[in-house]
C-alpha cells in the first residue's frame, strides 16, 4: 500500500483549486437512472469513489463516460436497466445505497446489497426503507440484500417524518418521489448544500421540488424526467480541509471556488481560534493571525452546524492550540480513531465516548502513523505539516476516496510532501 511522507515546518503560500463535492456528485450520479435522456455533470471530482459509482451504474446498464480528464461525466440510462446492485461493488462505498430510490421509482422493484464504506459507526438503512415503505414499497432483507417492490408497480406520494435529519435518506426519498404518483412531503429533512444541489439538478431534469435547504421538502411526482447538464457544487469538506493548512503551519492560501456560505459554522470556529478568512473575487483567502492558535470547543451537528467531516482535521489544528479544547461528536460514533495516531505524534488527547479533550502542545513530532478512515487520513497529513521532522502516513487508499491530487495541491503551495509508491 502507498504511503504519504510529510516533512513539516514549511509555511504555505499560493492558491489551491477546490474540486466539486464528492458527496454531491455521488448523489447526482444515480439520478441518471430516473431518465432515459442524458445527464451530464461538470466540475466532477476525480476520486476512487466516483470510479466505484461509475462501475455500479454501468453494472446496472447505464452508460457513463468520463471526459476532460474526469471533470465531466456524461451519463445515459436509455437502455434496459438491471435492478440488482451486487455486493461486490456496493460493499466498497456507502453511497451505493442511493441507487435504491431511483431504481424503485423507475422500475418498481430493486435488489440492493447492504452498503460498505468507512468504519466510523453504524449508519443503518432503516430510515431509508421506512420512508420508502410509506410510499408503498414492500421491503425485505434476505441474504444481505434489500429486496424492494412497489405495490402496483409504482410508488405513491406520502408524508414522511424522519426521526433525525439523515442526508442519505433525504436524498433517496427525494429521487424516489420525483416519479411517484402524488405529493411527497419530507419532514425533518436534511438541509446540507448537497441536498440543495441534488434538488437543483432534479429540477433541471423536470422534477417539481420545493423547500430544499429547509427542514420540509415537498415533491410533486411527474410522469417522466428529461436530460440536463448540471455543475457539481464546490466540495465544502475539501474546502475546509485546505483552509486548515495555512492555519496549522502559517502562511496565506487562497482557496479557488470557496464560498463562506458552505462553511459558515466552521469559519466561526476558525475566527475564534485566531484564523482570518476573507472573501475574494475567486474564493476565500485564509491567514493565521499573530501568535499561537487559541483553544476552542467544537460540537458536530447537521448543517448548518459544524460538519462531522471536518472534526478530525479541526482536532489536528487544536493539538497545537494554546489551552484546552473539547470536541463533541454527535453524528457518528467511533469517529475519534485518529486520536491515538495524533497521540503518537505527541498530541495530548483524552477520549471518553463521544467527547475528546485536547490540550494543546507547543510542537508535534513527526512519526509513522496509520490512516483509519478518509477524514482521519487527511488530519494526519495536516498534523504532519506542523510537526517537527518526518511523518509517514500509511494506508492512504482511504485518502483517494475523497481528495484528488492532495500531494500536488499541497506541494503547489510550498508543503514538503510526497507519495511513496509501495512495490
Amino acid at each position: 500500500m502507498d504511503s504519504i511522507l510529510v516533512r513539516g515546518g514549511k509555511t504555505l503560500h499560493g492558491e489551491i483549486p477546490i474540486a466539486g463535492a464528492k458527496n454531491a456528485c455521488l448523489t447526482l450520479m444515480p439520478a441518471t437512472l430516473l431518465s432515459e435522456e442524458p445527464l451530464t455533470l461538470t466540475g466532477a471530482p476525480r476520486l476512487s469513489d466516483i470510479r466505484t459509482m461509475t462501475q455500479l451504474l454501468q453494472s446496472l446498464g447505464a452508460e457513463v463516460t468520463s471526459l476532460q480528464d474526469g471533470k465531466v461525466l456524461a451519463m445515459a440510462s436509455h437502455g434496459p436497466i438491471s435492478t440488482r446492485a451486487d455486493y461486490d461493488i456496493v460493499r466498497k462505498m456507502r453511497a451505493s445505497n442511493l441507487v435504491l430510490g431511483p431504481l424503485l421509482a423507475r422500475e418498481g422493484h430493486a435488489e440492493v446489497s447492504l452498503p460498505g464504506g468507512c468504519a466510523i459507526g453504524a449508519r443503518p438503512m432503516d430510515i431509508h426503507t421506512d420512508g420508502l415503505a410509506k410510499m408503498g414499497a414492500e421491503i425485505e432483507l434476505r441474504d444481505g440484500y434489500l429486496h424492494a417492490r412497489a405495490q402496483g408497480g409504482k410508488l405513491k406520494g406520502a408524508v414522511i417524518d424522519f426521526p433525525f435529519a439523515s442526508v442519505g435518506a433525504t436524498e433517496n426519498i427525494m429521487m424516489a418521489s420525483t416519479l411517484a404518483k402524488g405529493t411527497t412531503v419530507i419532514n425533518n429533512a436534511a438541509r446540507e448544500p448537497e441536498i440543495v444541489d441534488l434538488a437543483t439538478c432534479l429540477r433541471a431534469m423536470g422534477a417539481e421540488i420545493e423547500g430544499d435547504g429547509t427542514s420540509t421538502i415537498t415533491i410533486e411526482g411527474v410522469d417522466s424526467l428529461h436530460g440536463a447538464t448540471h455543475r457539481v457544487v464546490t466540495d465544502r469538506i475539501e474546502l475546509g480541509t485546505y483552509m486548515l493548512a495555512p492555519a496549522i503551519c502559517g502562511g496565506e492560501v487562497e482557496l479557488l471556488g470557496g464560498r463562506i456560505d458552505l462553511v459558515s459554522a466552521f469559519c466561526e470556529k476558525l475566527d475564534a481560534a485566531g484564523v482570518s478568512v476573507a472573501e475574494t473575487d475567486r474564493g476565500l483567502k485564509v491567514t493565521r493571525k499573530n501568535g499561537r492558535i487559541r483553544a476552542v470547543n467544537v460540537t458536530t451537528e447537521p448543517f448548518p452546524g459544524f460538519p462531522t467531516d471536518l472534526q478530525a482535521q479541526m482536532m489536528a489544528l487544536l493539538c497545537t492550540a494554546d489551552g484546552t479544547s473539547v470536541l463533541e461528536e454527535r453524528i457518528f460514533e467511533n469517529r475519534f480513531m485518529h486520536a491515538p495516531e495524533l497521540i503518537r505524534m505527541g498530541a495530548d488527547i483524552d477520549v471518553h465516548g463521544g467527547t475528546a479533550t485536547v490540550t494543546g502542545v507547543k510542537k508535534l513530532k513527526g512519526a509513522p502513523v496509520m490512516a483509519t478512515d478518509l477524514r482521519a487520513s487527511v488530519s494526519l497529513i495536516l498534523a504532519g505539516l506542523a510537526a517537527e521532522g518526518e511523518t509517514r502516513v500509511a494506508r492512504v487508499y482511504h485518502l483517494d476516496r475523497g481528495y484528488e491530487h492532495v500531494v500536488a495541491k499541497l506541494s503547489g503551495v510550498g508543503a514538503d510532501i510526497e507519495r511513496i509508491k509501495e512495490t
